[in-house]
């Protein structure tokens, strides 16, 4: 249990250092992207701010990199100190020697995932809505007690239209009601039809009642019923998709019920379901990356290779980075189902390391 002990407290020394050098070193690199990209319309503080936003997502997704630079520093201290030899020659074999750091690396793991993840989530949409708001973009779509909201707008004026449900496409809206603003923000028509269909010439309204707005206007009196109506629209398909934003950009917790709505309003929620399985698979991928590492440096170095050793170890591991986004990018676009996707990947490679240190260490 002492050795155990000594170890896993080796080991998460070895990452606090690792990960409070990359933490410094991704913010003073996002410093100088953010003072290149606003230097001339934010002060130093708001830009600080926006730097101190951005950082912790970038962090959370380097965290393999950092997960493997650490287990390749403590395991050739433990190598070129002799300390792995004199374990096996006490009659610990090497895979219990590496029980107490993939234990540290696996709470590290549910750590980042139940608490880092949310934190990562709130800054990320900190930081969208700073950007959007210098930028002069926004959210075009929202969701909000089972319905859809979407907003458009120029220099004419603002549009707000709730819809029932949607096709999976974002194409075309069921049970739809559009409220028209002028520039003044006063609104001025409202519509209320069956379905709408948006193309490349804007918003074809189907089943169409129209009432005029304005305080001396009769609106039931006045208002028109008619089964197609046309209203040319800026808004396009794509930025309907594109406004639900990175996955990453909502809390492990918050996703189960995010994607129910979605499924819900008829649109396609399986990015947002790989995102989800791929979270929950972080700590099984953070072990994985350890051993791996593990594989090529704990052996004791005699004969001067550990260059080498270590270089195979850092570019096994970013092939397994590789792999697991290219089995996400597969599940994304329904060509695997998004559990595989996520799993496959981490569960493979620990077999792999393990098998790879009953043969190398214990064989």
């Amino acid at each position: 249990m002492i050795l155990h002990r000594y170890f896993a407290w080796r080991y998460l020394k070895a990452f606090l250092s690792t990960a409070a050098g990359f933490f410094l070193m991704l913010m003073m690199i996002e410093l100088v992207e953010q003072l290149r990209r606003f230097g001339g319309q934010l002060d130093f503080g708001a830009i600080m701010q926006l730097t101190l936003l951005n950082v912790p997502g970038t962090f959370y997704t380097v965290l393999p990199l950092v997960v493997v630079i650490s287990a390749l520093m403590l395991f050739l201290g433990l190598a070129r100190s002799s300390e792995m030899v004199v374990t096996r020659a006490a009659g610990r074999s090497a895979i219990i020697a590496l029980v107490s750091p993939v234990v540290v690396v696996f709470l590290m793991g549910m750590l980042a995932v139940m608490g880092m993840n949310p934190i990562v989530a709130a800054t990320s949409r900190q930081y969208d809505a700073r950007i959007a708001t210098l930028t002069g973009g926004g959210q075009v779509l929202q969701f909000s007690n089972g319905a859809i909201w979407l907003r458009e707008g120029d220099a004419d004026g603002q549009s707000v239209i709730r819809a029932g449900a949607s096709d999976t496409d974002g194409t075309t809206f069921r049970d739809v009601t559009m409220i028209s603003f002028d520039p003044q923000g006063h609104p001025y028509r409202r519509i209320a039809a069956l379905d709408a269909t948006l193309d490349s010439s804007g918003w074809l309204f189907h089943g169409v009642k129209v009432w005029p707005l304005g305080p001396d206007i009769n609106s039931e009196a006045a208002s028109e019923v008619s089964d197609m109506l046309r209203i040319p629209s800026s808004l396009t398909a794509d930025q309907i998709r594109d406004s639900f934003g990175s996955p990453s950009s909502i809390s492990v917790w918050e996703l189960p019920t995010f994607i129910a709505r979605m499924e819900a309003s008829g649109f396609a929620a399986r990015r947002h379901v790989v995102h989800l399985q791929s979270e929950l698979a972080q700590p099984a991928f953070l072990v994985a990356m350890m051993l791996i590492a593990a594989v090529f440096t704990l052996r004791h170095q005699r004969g001067g290779h550990t260059g080498i050793m270590v270089l195979f170890a850092v570019l096994i591991s970013f092939s397994l980075y590789f792999v697991r986004n290219l089995a996400q990018i597969l599940g994304e676009n329904g060509q695997i189902p998004p559990v595989m996707a996520a799993w496959v990947t981490p569960l493979a490679a620990i077999a792999l390391g393990v098998g790879l240190l009953l043969h190398l260490e214990d064989g």
